[in-house]
Order: C-alpha cells, then sequence, then structure tokens
C-alpha cells in the first residue's frame, strides 16, 4: 500500500497542470542554454571571441543581456520543475524495482536516466541562481582542479578514468539515439503538423548526435588526464570544443557540431510545444 500510494502521489504530482506548465519554462531555458551555447561555439570557430563555450558562458551571456537577470530566475524556476518532474518519474517506476526480468531492466534505465536528468537539470538551475544574483563566474579552470583533487584521493586515477568512461558512454548513447531516431519517444507530435514533424524529426537527428560527440570529446579529455595522471589535461565542454577547433579542418568541424547543438536546442522548444505524455 505505501509503495503504491507513493506511485499514485507521484503520478499525480508529474501530471499536475501547474508542473507540467513549469516543466514547458524549463524545457524553454533548457533550449535557450544550447542555442546560446551555440552562439558561443560559432563564435569560437569564426575568431569572435566571446565568453566561454560552456553552460557558464551562456548563463553569463544572458545575464549581461537587459532584464537578463530576471529571465535567469524564469530560468531557474522552469529547470527546478524539470528536476521535480524527473524526481516524480523516479517514484513512478520504483515499484518496477520488485518486478524480474525485462521489466526490472527498463525501471533501472528509466530509475538511472532519471535521476542523471535530475542532477542535470539542479546544476543548471543553481548555475542560473549564481548568475542571477551576481556571483556567478567562469567555469574555466575550475574542472582542472576539481580533477587535480580527485587524482590525489587512493585510487582517485581510477574514479576519474570511470568519469570518463562514463561521459564517453553518455555521448555515444546520444550519437545511437540520435541515429535511431528513439528520441521521438520524448515527444507527443499527435498535435503537429506533417511539416513540423519531419523538422522535429530532422533536428533530433542532427541535435543528439552533435551533443553526443561535444560529450565524448569531454570524455575523451578526462580519461587522457586519468591516464598521463595529469589534471591539466582535463577540461569541461569550453576544453572540448577547443580541441574540435584544433583538429584537421576544426574550424568546419565546430561549426558543424555548433549547429548540431543549435538544433538540440530548438528540438527543446518543439518539446515544450509538444511534451510527451507519461
Amino acid at each position: 500500500m505505501g509503495t503504491s500510494g507513493t506511485a499514485a502521489r507521484a503520478d499525480q504530482a508529474g501530471n499536475s497542470d501547474a508542473l507540467e506548465h513549469l516543466a514547458r519554462v524549463g524545457l524553454i531555458a533548457y533550449g535557450v542554454v544550447h542555442l546560446l551555447l551555440a552562439w558561443l561555439s560559432l563564435q569560437l570557430a569564426w575568431g569572435g571571441g566571446g565568453g566561454s563555450a560552456d553552460q557558464s558562458g551562456a548563463m553569463s551571456t544572458l545575464a549581461a543581456q537587459p532584464f537578463g537577470k530576471a529571465l535567469l530566475w524564469v530560468l531557474a524556476l522552469g529547470l527546478l520543475a524539470l528536476a521535480v518532474w524527473q524526481l516524480a518519474e523516479v517514484l513512478r517506476h520504483r515499484a518496477g524495482l520488485q518486478a524480474s526480468g525485462d521489466a526490472r531492466k527498463d525501471a533501472l534505465a528509466t530509475i538511472a536516466k532519471a535521476i542523471a536528468k535530475t542532477v542535470i537539470y539542479l546544476v543548471l538551475a543553481y548555475t542560473a541562481i549564481r548568475f542571477a544574483t551576481g556571483g556567478g563566474q567562469s567555469s574555466s579552470g575550475q574542472e582542472e582542479q576539481a580533477v587535480a583533487g580527485v587524482l590525489g584521493w587512493p585510487g582517485g586515477r581510477y574514479l576519474v578514468g570511470a568519469a570518463a568512461l562514463a561521459l564517453l558512454g553518455v555521448g555515444a548513447y546520444l550519437v545511437h539515439k540520435g541515429v535511431t531516431k528513439r528520441f521521438l519517444k520524448e515527444i507527443d507530435t499527435v498535435d503537429a503538423s506533417a511539416t513540423q514533424r519531419r523538422l522535429i524529426e530532422r533536428l533530433g537527428q542532427v541535435g543528439y548526435p552533435a551533443k553526443g560527440v561535444a560529450l565524448a570529446v569531454v570524455g575523451a579529455l578526462l580519461g587522457w588526464a586519468a591516464i598521463t595522471f595529469d589534471p591539466d589535461k582535463a577540461g569541461g565542454l569550453d576544453d572540448a570544443m577547443q580541441t574540435i577547433l584544433s583538429a584537421p579542418f576544426g574550424q568546419a568541424l565546430l561549426t558543424l557540431v555548433a549547429l548540431g547543438i543549435a538544433a538540440f536546442g530548438v528540438f527543446c522548444l518543439f518539446r515544450a510545444r509538444f511534451p510527451e505524455r507519461t
């Protein structure tokens, strides 16, 4: 009774109109962050300068605009709503952990993805709040400091290596998700026109692999830091974009990745317009 009651309350919370409206705002916020990230990456590719090509750079760019701090508060609220929505997913599928076979595997996969998304949304919301209150700063160098701290722990190299493998896995999953069109399960296009459905499909096919490539490069940098035991080899998303730029035909490659991330951002806007029904 306790488990079923919790699941029922999670269903009620996850499907409430108020939370759905806030989650739509969060999806728009998530899309805007990726559009800003794409813009910063394009500036990097074409020598336009600007801020860091990562989430902190995107938040900093938004904070510098008229009414930017007010918009950051709206973004933070929407992202927090998305986090609550994902936590409701965890509670909703918790009963599946008592099952066996494929049902249990599906529940575990769903809960793991929901927890990962919750963490992402909470981190982005925290970043938005920091910049909204004037306490935000560029993440440049922070990744190296964090990796240096972990490498100093007993078995730290293996922890960093495990994190690198996880990022590489997520990157590969996103590429696979885009190629196989599994992203279509996350959006309800029943009310969309045929033209909108085709556009949504193309955006996902381009956006998910581009985001996957960017995360895979971050994972590769982290893995190299673990192998060489050198935290300076690690880096975040901005360093990944710099690495892509320094590769052969880097300008063209980074431009393609930036356009793909922009496509993912627009896909998020469509998700806000046509949210999934769970």
